[in-house]
């Protein structure tokens, strides 16, 4: 995996470069690996878990839900490390092939040991692996252009966008199933196999790719210079508000999967299975990209001046409405009323809408905003928005449990309190976001040398 033959700047062109199939492939395996395990995880703790002595130990909602949201906060940490390796010591190409085999252990981990020790020993090899090439990978897509063809990053990240949500929507309707017919080691089995396909994929675009070396001490004396300190402070107050939506969204993958197994699952005719429903997430965000893209941003642009700040406030009032209705939900499934899954379809739509506006924003403008040196650094740092948001969702869930099992935000006021958080976020951000400078960068087309050794 050396790669001092390597090109160490993007192609000299004004179309598409000829790796980005390569990586946009690679991003849609990845993520039918990473989803497709993600969906049956909550379900596999409180249904499937054993002992070591291969007997049925299941799991609470509660302790489930908790660990669910600490494994999504060391996934979205662990970019970090694989942002600082790969800017510091080996780049992006060598970080991404060698974390890729780690998440494959991962994988395997679980298929192969269904209980507490297959469980945490599997999900921390998947938190590093797919944690730390997070960063390097998105970085990765955009490193590809340079000042002839930067005209076409929103397209290609629209693209990147594009191909985690496919795979997505794919695996989350298949992996339910699996698990269900066919059990948790086939059902886990699978995505590991596609991270392998992933891990090939990326492997056979090498020689198509750019190969931005890695910046050594240089990096370190950009990272704390005044510029680089000023960056860090500026985008870790945009990171901060991110996290507060992220604490909502991810809920769909624990509180919603437990909100779906209390109501009336037919719909369209069809019996659905309570996580495939987060199936709605992914497909809408397919019809959702190319509305917002050539409808919705032209018609809002007749009336104001759309910027990716502005994309982002948006976002984050629709995800309190997307709370408000699960809450509603709640409140009339306390009352005894049976609640068809068709509200909670609804709420996956709006849902979906304050996705595609702040996270589908957020990957391009947070690129744009780091210098070439911190390009994965300040990508790790948007990512690390995920894990706080899951970690205050873990802490909260701890929180509001009672010794004697009673619980202190019931039924709907859980929702409530999240909305009311999310309410309160969005107020705040568009104070920040009238004062935020933003930036722009893009990669050089001048061949860079490695100051860190050849990778």
């Amino acid at each position: 995996m050396g790669q001092t033959s390597y090109r160490t700047a993007p192609e000299h062109t004004t179309g598409m470069p000829s790796g980005v199939p390569f990586i946009v492939g690679n991003e849609l395996a990845e993520r039918f690996s990473y989803y497709g395990m993600k969906t049956i995880l909550v379900v596999f703790m409180t249904q499937h878990l054993k002992n070591a002595h291969g007997q049925l130990a299941p799991m609470s909602d509660a302790e489930a839900t908790s660990t669910f949201h600490l494994f999504a906060a060391g996934a979205y940490f662990f970019p970090l490390l694989g942002a600082i390796v790969s800017d510091t010591f080996f780049g992006k190409y060598r970080t991404i092939m060698w974390l890729s085999l780690v998440y494959c252990m991962g994988h395997f981990a679980l298929a192969a040991d269904e209980s507490r020790v297959g469980l945490y020993a599997g999900l921390s090899l998947i938190a590093l692996g797919a944690g730390g090439i997070k960063p390097c990978v998105s970085a990765h897509v955009g490193d590809q252009f340079g000042p002839h063809n930067e005209g076409l990053l929103e397209r290609v990240f629209g693209w990147f966008y594009f191909s985690i949500n496919l795979g997505s929507f794919v695996s989350t309707l298949l992996t339910p199933l699996v698990l269900e017919r066919m059990g948790p080691r086939v059902a886990f089995g699978i995505p590991g196999a596609l991270m392998v396909v992933a891990t090939l994929v990326f492997w056979m675009g090498r020689n198509r790719f750019a190969h931005i070396p890695p910046a050594g001490k240089r990096f370190v004396d950009e990272l704390f210079s005044k510029d680089g300190l000023a960056l860090i402070g500026q985008v870790g107050g945009l990171i901060l508000f991110i996290s507060m939506f992220w604490a909502l969204y991810d809920q769909t993958g624990s509180a919603w999967v437990l909100q779906a197994e209390r109501m009336d699952l037919s719909f369209m005719g069809v019996s659905w299975l309570p996580s495939q429903i987060q199936a709605v997430n992914p497909i809408v965000v397919l019809v959702f990209i190319p509305l917002f893209a050539y409808v919705v941003y032209p018609l809002m642009s007749k009336l104001f001046v759309v910027t990716p700040l502005r994309k982002i406030s948006i976002g984050f009032f629709l995800m309190v409405l997307a709370f408000l209705i699960p809450a509603y939900v709640e409140q009339r499934l306390h009352a005894g009323v049976r609640m068809n899954i068709a509200w909670q379809i609804f709420a996956y739509v709006v849902l979906t809408a304050s996705e595609v506006m702040v996270y589908g924003t957020g990957l391009e403008f947070f690129y744009t905003q780091a210098p070439n040196r911190m390009k994965s650094l300040v990508m790790a740092l948007f990512l690390l928005s995920v894990s706080i948001g899951n970690l205050f969702t873990s802490e909260v869930n701890k929180w509001i449990q009672n010794p004697d099992g009673s619980n202190k935000l019931p039924g709907a006021s859980y929702y409530l309190f999240f909305a009311g958080l999310m309410l309160v976020t969005s107020v705040a951000f568009i104070f920040y976001a009238m004062r935020y400078k933003e930036r722009h960068f893009v990669q050089s087309d001048e061949p860079q040398a490695s100051l860190a050794g050849s990778s």
